[in-house]
């Protein structure tokens, strides 16, 4: 058996877990939602210096909670990538510590398979797969042939949709973080597809833009002012009851709706695009990431692969988000396939391709 703690330092979640044989033992987070609140946005200096603060009690409390020690951990798998880089050197250092100082294999982790691998904590995975990753940072495509088999098809050209989602909330001063906010709204109301277009969709390729999508709903904004909050609301019940004393809630929900719809929308087109261009053989569709929990985008994702004849791989809401049971369950699949790194392993930051410089275990 063999026995695998997981490190997510990548953004602003500090999260870790352990994983025997691919089956979740316990797990640890410590969320900085209401540190970054007051900014509107993650504050990576600040991000990386809570990781460091909270990591060491974290790694005391999984240990006890699992009534398991450090020596019994074979391998330490840590995100090496990509993410906010203070934040990821943090978590590395850490991982490297800990390896060191329990004699187990170190596996670094890249971040964006972790997420597609999530689910199979909690289902079976058909494989070959098409995966979408939504997240605040990424908007890409897979065809994953297995757990250590992965083929990007499209990515997001500049924006991604978890980023117009937020800077969309932002215009609309709603309450961090906004995507969640957007979509509760959403729920609220039908949406009008009239008012934002379906960004790039009018072409034949598999990527993703969302840059034109933000930009029209900044302007849709600045054209009816009287949408936007005077200031950042605390919570939801400070917005509902602000909206609804200025008999604007009605107006601003159809608003967020028709804007979670045009995402939802293109998500799909461009999903729909890929299983019919290079994913004729694929037996599921994946859907992970932070915004795969977005309602609208679960639903259409839904819709798509029952058409299609596919299972759906939806992570619950608790596994879209960051966490460090997938990146102990990829390291897992990584070590029982014989890959491990060296004490040299670096952290790679958002825009630099993850090089696959595993060193081979005798198995």
């Amino acid at each position: 058996m063999t026995l695998c703690l997981g490190i997510e330092t990548s953004c602003d979640e500090t999260a870790l877990a352990l994983v025997e044989d691919g089956r979740l033992l316990t797990e640890r987070i410590a969320t900085q939602v209401d540190a970054h609140a007051l900014f509107g946005g993650v504050v990576p200096e600040l991000a990386s210096r809570e990781h460091l603060r909270v990591l060491a009690p974290l790694v005391d409390s999984l240990l006890e909670g699992s009534g398991r020690t450090l020596g019994e951990v074979d391998v330490v798998a840590v995100a090496r990538g990509p993410g906010l880089l203070g934040s990821l050197l943090v978590g590395m250092s850490f991982a490297k510590g800990l390896a060191l100082a329990a004699g187990a294999d170190l596996v670094g982790v890249n971040h964006l398979w972790a997420h597609l691998l999530a689910p199979a904590l909690e289902q079976d995975i058909a494989f070959p797969a098409l995966g979408l990753l939504v997240s605040g940072g990424h908007t890409q495509t897979y065809r994953v042939d297995s757990p250590l088999a992965f083929e990007v098809l499209g990515r997001t050209l500049d924006d991604a949709a978890g980023e117009a989602f937020d800077k969309a909330a932002k215009v609309l001063n709603l309450p961090y973080p906004g995507g969640r906010i957007i979509d509760e709204l959403a729920q609220r109301a039908t949406p009008d597809k009239t008012i934002f277009p379906r960004p790039y969709v009018n072409n034949t390729n598999l990527d993703f833009s969302f840059s034109g999508v933000k930009t029209a709903m900044a302007n849709y904004v600045a054209n009816h002012p009287h949408l936007r909050a005077d200031r950042m609301m605390s919570d939801m019940d400070e917005l509902l009851a602000d909206r609804g004393e200025r008999g604007v809630l009605e107006e601003l929900c159809i608003v967020c709706s028709s804007f979670n719809w045009c995402i939802a929308e293109a998500l799909r087109i461009k999903v729909d695009r890929a299983l019919e261009q290079v994913g004729k053989d694929v037996r599921s569709l994946i859907v992970a990431g932070g915004v795969a929990a977005n309602s609208m985008i679960r639903s259409a994702m839904t819709d798509l692969a029952k058409g299609r004849g596919l299972e759906i791989i939806l992570p619950s809401t608790r596994l879209c988000t960051d966490n460090g049971a997938m990146i102990a369950l990829t390291g897992w699949y990584l070590h029982s396939a014989g890959y491990r790194h060296g004490m040299d392993l670096e952290a790679i930051p958002r825009g630099r391709k993850i090089p696959w410089d595993y060193c081979q275990l005798e198995i």
